[in-house]
């Protein structure tokens, strides 16, 4: 029987749950996990190794450096075609706080971006019922007119998808998707963000998002992304009426596109595949494990593929606002933590991992960069889609907190463009640094 030891033994009991030592000599040997590991994980009533454990492999993935961008989010309207009972940002056209922004005022808050010494755009908005698609050409062309500096980061799956409904092209399904981004980044679009995704999960998407894409429609708009070699995140928005299988089963479906993503990568690179315990095939490709394992590198680098893949996941707390389903109470600190843990752990081929301050708060980003996370997102300037209690739409902060936050927790900050390429300053003027 094991005695645990008492305080007067002068050290701390140990108290680690033992379905969690075969798991962690899977991770230690960079064996890929499966759908039933990620259910101890989740329920381990021990989520501190289960942290530890998220805090190893990361630190072998990214050593001592933490990410942080210099960004500015642009939500052009809030006028939405589709009402989801999660969602407190949509308005129709004649309601209080509806509004939408012109291509000048576009090109005004561009301009103000380069002038802040930004490197990105991050552009979202609702499904503006009557915008014809070349309101949506026009403004990347106009940003990459006016600031031909930043890189633009815009339109989730679901606005894409909308794109190709207005073009005329909704009915060519996959091939109308690829045409909208063809023409998206032909304009001017850099990369995709991971908005949208909510959870993948039929039964989740009647109850809470009915009316929105479905998830094998997302995986296909961020394929199609890839195709073309551009670059995407993507999220997953918890803590509302999932359940923790449909969670896992979200990380599943992501890590499985994922593999499709970067096997030829890997294969150049000479990185072994490996078993797939969940899918049972032998091609997962896994980022995770002993540095050994990656001689040539781990991580894919921009010009090593023509395909894009998923760079960044973005775990998304639930936050009910006024929402129709504010009667939940969304997830709270502990959970949090857990969600990056056991994310970094089983989305072993997405590089990596966002700790997104405007949804978490600063102070929580840090204790998130010691559980998995390498990203603490950027300074933001102004967010409209949700907010922590308390907080408004003007949500900033500053390098220096950033990095103060980022050195506080530990880690070594540094800063980055969209596509993780070291950033070096001089002033407000930037260029791409020497990796």
């Amino acid at each position: 029987m094991t005695t645990i030891p008492s305080i007067t033994d002068n050290q701390l009991p140990v108290a680690e749950d033992p379905q969690l030592a075969p798991i962690r000599a899977r991770i230690e040997a960079g064996e890929r996990l499966s759908f039933e590991d990620g259910l101890v994980l989740m329920q381990s009533p021990d989520p501190w190794t289960v942290c530890r454990m998220a805090d190893q492999v990361r630190r072998r993935m990214h050593g001592s450096t933490a990410w942080y961008n210099v960004n500015k989010h642009i939500n052009y309207t809030n006028i939405c075609a589709l009402s989801c009972s999660f969602c407190a940002f949509h308005r129709k056209r004649d309601q209080d706080g509806a509004y939408e922004h012109s291509l000048d005022d576009i090109r005004r808050e561009a301009m103000n971006a380069v002038e802040a010494g930004a490197t990105e755009v991050h552009i979202v908005g609702g499904l503006h019922p009557w915008h014809p698609f070349d309101f949506y050409t026009d403004m990347m062309q106009e940003i990459r007119t006016c600031a031909p500096t930043l890189h633009i980061k815009a339109f989730t799956a679901v606005e894409i998808v909308h794109l190709a409904r207005i073009s005329k092209r909704g009915r060519d399904g996959y091939d109308g998707i690829l045409s909208v981004l063809r023409d998206l980044k032909e304009a001017g679009l850099g990369s995709l963000p991971g908005g949208g995704a909510e959870v993948f999960d039929d039964r989740v998407h009647d109850e809470a998002f009915k009316g929105k894409i479905r998830g094998d429609v997302w995986l296909d708009v961020h394929r199609a992304a890839h195709e073309l070699g551009l670059n995407t995140n993507a999220t997953m928005l918890y803590g509302h009426v999932e359940k923790i299988e449909e969670r896992l089963s979200h990380m599943l479906l992501l890590r499985r596109q994922q593999d499709h993503a970067l096997a030829s990568w890997a294969t150049a690179k000479g990185i072994e595949l490996k078993q797939d315990p969940s899918e049972l095939t032998s091609d997962a490709v896994v980022l995770t494990g002993p540095s050994s394992s990656y001689p040539n590198g781990r991580l894919p680098q921009l010009g090593e593929t023509s395909m894009g893949w998923f760079q960044t996941i973005v775990p998304l707390p639930f936050i009910p606002d006024d929402s129709e389903l504010q009667h939940l109470p969304g997830p709270m600190g502990l959970e949090n933590l857990r969600m990056i843990a056991v994310m970094r752990l089983m989305l072993d081929n997405i590089p990596h991992m966002k700790a997104f301050w405007i949804m978490h708060t600063l102070d929580m980003a840090q204790f998130m960069l010691q559980n998995g996370a390498d990203d603490i997102d950027g300074t933001v300037v102004w967010y409209d889609i949700t907010k922590v209690e308390g907080s408004g739409t003007h949500q900033e902060t500053t390098v220096k907190d950033l990095c103060r936050a980022i050195r506080e927790a530990g880690f070594v900050p540094r800063e980055r463009d969209t596509l993780y390429r070291p950033v070096s300053r001089d002033g407000q003027s930037w260029k791409l640094a020497e990796a």
